[in-house]
Formats: structure tokens, C-alpha cells, sequence
């Protein structure tokens, strides 16, 4: 299996979730070897994907310097990592991604409009080695070695909607977009209005988020899966191990986690070369794994 670009430039206008204001976001291919790369296009600032470029996780995972940062990536980052795209220029006109609807499906669509192309060296991947972890209290997020791609995530909310729900999730592109990507985010309307008066979430609405009060869902269509909230979380914690740069060749499994264990992880792995190995996916070595994204 090849190294993977997409066939041509593409942009979409969104709203940035936090700013309330129009983002413009435009993806355009690049050679091999060349990563994931964010451009701030109003500072000319680039940013190349990594763990060592967030700079925060407290409300989503926020990458960038002093100079300038980008927030929320996670949501677009799953979408990369479900079509397995290794190498991709990602300019946005402000800081933050546009939140879409809330979900990952809006960037499934931009990236099946651009094309995947495949170039002409092979794709290196994460193996995961050894079993890491890392917890806060009874929360936890862990990797361990698989010959599998999968994700299972576990939550509990003292909410009556929520309660403790899971879902677990063998990788692959179609399950991802019929599953996962389209399972929005959610908040509390008591947390809304708290963000709000601090100048923060201007852009949330019933539009790009599922609002919850103290008894109900408030989106008049509903939720769109019974435990959307569990799938939503795996779609956050695939974005957050998207920020290695490369597919990950491994069990992920948390109860709880948050952007800011996700982090910690990914830290966590590429603290010791002993955790894992790159794996260059020859053709014989990459036919299985290639069927994932089919």
C-alpha cells in the first residue's frame, strides 16, 4: 500500500465553533513524505502536524506556537485518518477549523470531492509494540499491540440521556463513515451559556452540536444513533492519534478519556523507541491492511 495525497485542492466555508465567525478551509495535495500540514493563511504561519505542536487540550486539541495556534482539529483529523491521507496542506483563514455540523461527516464529503491519490512510495504506519497507558483517577486511555485496527470507547455521564454507554469499532473506511464520522458533538446548555458570556463557543448551536439540558436532548430531530455520544468519542480519539502524522497499528481502548489523556498518550508513545516501529507497507505486508480502506 502506497504513501496518500488527495487529487486536487478543495475549501469549504465553515463557522469556527468558538469565534462564531466564518472560517474558510481549503485542502491541496502534497509531495511524499511531506506530513500533514496546517497553514495559517492570515499570519503565513505553518504548523506541522505532530504531539509536539499542541499547545492545549482543555476544550479540544489545539496545535500552534506562540506566533498562532488552530483549535478543534480533531474532528477533521479523524476523516484523514479514516481515508489513511499521509500527506495534505491544510490552510485555514483564522484559529479554528470550521466546526461543520458538528461531526466528521461534512469533511468525509470535502476529502471523497478532492480524490485519493495514490503515490509512488510506501505508506509507513505506527506499529504499536508495547501496551501503553495512561489514567486520571478511574480514567484511562490506553494502546496495545494488534494486528488490528480497533477503537473501544467507554463513557459514563450522570445524565438520563447519556448514562454509561460504549461502542466498540473495527477500523475501516466505510464502517467509519457509516458509523462514526456522522456522530456529532454535544454539550450542556448551563455549560453553553456559561462559554458564551466568556466570549467562548459564539458559534455553537442545535446546528452543529447535540444540546443536552438537566433532562433531554433539545435538537428537535433527535439523536442520530442511541449511543451517538460513545461513537462521537471514538471519532475524538481517532483525531487525537492522527496527530502522530500516520495510521496506528493498534488496539485503543479508554473509559473517560479526554483530548487531554489522548495527548498524553501520544507523548507517552514516542517517549521511548522501544513503544513502537515504523513499518514501511510493502505490498505483501500492506494487502490486508489496504482493505480497510477500501
Amino acid at each position: 500500500m502506497n504513501q496518500r495525497t488527495i487529487c486536487k485542492a478543495v475549501e469549504v466555508v465553515g463557522i469556527g465553533l468558538h469565534k462564531g465567525e466564518p472560517i474558510k478551509l481549503r485542502l491541496e495535495p502534497l509531495e511524499v513524505n511531506a506530513g500533514i500540514v496546517f497553514y495559517r493563511e492570515d499570519l503565513a504561519l505553518t504548523i506541522p502536524l505532530s504531539p509536539s505542536a499542541v499547545v492545549d487540550t482543555q476544550m479540544a486539541t489545539v496545535i500552534g506556537s506562540q506566533k498562532g495556534t488552530i483549535s478543534t482539529i480533531e474532528h477533521f483529523l479523524s476523516a484523514v485518518y479514516a481515508y489513511g491521507i499521509d500527506n495534505m496542506r491544510v490552510v485555514v483563514d483564522g484559529n479554528e477549523m470550521p466546526i461543520m455540523d458538528g461531526s466528521a461527516a461534512s469533511f468525509c464529503l470535502l476529502l471523497e470531492e478532492a480524490g485519493i491519490e495514490e503515490q509512488n512510495i510506501p505508506k509507513e504506519i505506527i506499529r504499536v509494540k508495547k501496551t501503553i497507558e495512561v489514567r486520571d483517577g478511574d480514567k484511562f486511555v490506553r494502546l496495545e499491540p494488534s494486528n488490528r485496527v480497533t477503537f473501544d470507547f467507554e463513557i459514563d455521564f450522570a445524565h438520563p440521556v447519556i448514562g454509561r454507554q460504549s461502542e466498540k469499532y473495527s477500523f475501516g473506511t466505510k464502517h467509519f463513515i457509516e458509523e462514526i464520522a456522522r456522530a456529532r458533538t454535544f454539550g450542556f446548555a448551563r455549560d453553553i451559556q456559561y462559554l458564551q458570556s466568556i466570549n467562548l463557543a459564539l458559534g455553537a448551536s442545535l446546528n452543529n452540536a447535540i444540546g443536552l439540558d438537566n433532562e433531554k436532548v433539545l435538537n428537535p430531530e433527535g439523536l442520530r444513533f442511541e449511543n451517538e455520544f460513545a461513537r462521537h468519542k471514538i471519532l475524538d480519539a481517532m483525531g487525537d492519534m492522527m496527530v502522530t502524522g500516520h495510521n496506528l497499528l493498534a488496539a485503543y481502548s479508554s473509559f473517560a478519556g479526554s483530548h487531554k489523556l489522548n495527548h498524553e498518550l501520544t507523548v507517552a508513545l514516542f517517549a521511548d523507541p522501544a513503544n513502537y516501529e515504523m513499518v514501511s507497507l510493502t505490498t505483501n505486508q500492506s494487502v490486508e491492511f489496504a482493505k480497510s480502506f477500501a
